[in-house]
Parts: structure tokens; sequence; C-alpha cells
């Protein structure tokens, strides 16, 4: 499953990547300098796919700037969006990244992007290297798995109408950066009923601002 790895947001100007790892824990200096000579900056437009079924995802990225989703097609042939990442946030197939295999779905930029990444081996080398980066490795795999864990909760218990709140609270801006069937199959729900939810919505805020 691709994950993203939420990280704390500072302003609207373009994200970076040591500060947001700063903000977890303080980094040695050598750590910080080598992240900065390795890391690789790109930028990239929108609908370039990173990942596709059948390649291994040999990066993990930092965005940023820009929104990407991961997705892979059912057997009937239908898109089936599995995570939002935006400005901020890592992005990679997590499975195909650690254990260095093929993946089974799809990363595509939904905004044009600027990204920086890291390959496996020089992540893993900072685990070796430094004790603030086996540290901060264990931190970031932690969040990765109670955001996995509450996504599963959260399509199994909640209801829809709760689910498209939640992704507007963690993605204000989510109805411009991609499309309704996106978010639809992102909520586990039909465009039909996404429309009819939205409809409500915006008939309660017409009230409440009436009255």
């Amino acid at each position: 499953m691709t994950q993203s790895i939420i990280m704390p947001q500072f302003n609207d100007r373009e994200a970076d990547l040591l500060e947001k790892l700063s903000f977890i824990i303080p980094l040695p200096t050598p750590m910080q300098n080598r992240v900065k000579e390795e890391s690789l900056v790109e930028v990239f437009e929108r609908k370039k796919l990173l990942l596709s079924p059948g390649e291994t995802a040999r990066r993990v990225y930092f965005i940023r700037s820009g929104f990407l989703r991961a997705y892979f097609i059912d057997d009937s042939g239908n898109e089936c969006t599995t995570w939002f990442t935006g400005k901020g946030d890592l992005m990679t197939s997590v499975y195909s990244f650690f254990s260095q295999q093929p993946a089974n779905e799809y990363i595509e930029v939904l905004q044009d992007c600027k990204l920086q990444s890291l390959t496996w081996l020089e992540l893993n080398a900072y685990y070796a290297d430094f004790r603030e980066g086996n540290l901060l490795g264990r931190i970031v795999t932690q969040r990765y798995f109670i955001l996995s864990e509450e996504r599963a909760i959260l399509l199994r218990t909640r209801s829809p109408e709760h689910r498209y709140d939640l992704l507007l609270r963690n993605h204000p801006e989510i109805e411009q950066q991609t499309t309704q069937q996106n978010i639809a199959s992102y909520l586990g729900i039909s465009r039909e009923t996404l429309s009819r939810i939205r409809r409500k919505k915006n008939r309660m805020c017409h009230q409440t601002q009436n009255h």
C-alpha cells in the first residue's frame, strides 16, 4: 500500500525537508550535510506517473510543493484512489520501497510539483551512520502504522459523510486539486453518492448563513 507520512506545516512557503525532519528531532550537522548533498530535487508536471505496477519504488519523495495521489486498478478496470498527499508530506509505495519488490499501484502527479527524494540505500545508510537517523526512522514508521490503521478503521466504521468531512479537514483545497471521481474512489463511494453528500453539505451551509 502506498502511504503518505503527514508532517507538520509551518506556513505557505515551499516546504523544506530538513526543517520538517528537524521539527521531529534535532539532526546533527553531518547528517544535515549528507541529506543536502544526496537528496535529489526534481520538478514534475501534472499527470506524470512516478511509479507504475511492476516497477520497484527506488525513492521516497518529500513534497516541497504540489499534490499527488496513489491508486490501483481493480478487477473491473476502475481506478481506486488510496492516498492523497500534499506539501510537506512523504510519499512512496511502502511495500515496494522497503522490500525492494515490484509495486502493485500507481503514484500520479495531480498538480505540478517539486519533489525532494532519497534512495533506499541512502536512507538505510542514515540509519546505520547516525543514532538520530535510526530514531527518526522509527518515529516516522510508527506514524505510518498509525495512519494505516486509522484509514482502515475509517473505511470500515465511519459514514461516507464523516469520511468526506475528514478528507476536507486534512486537505481543505481537495475540490480544486483533483476530480470528483478521484475523491469518490478514495472515500469508497460512488460519484452519485458524493454529489448527494456535497449538495446536503451546501444546503446546511446556506441555512446556517441565513440564520
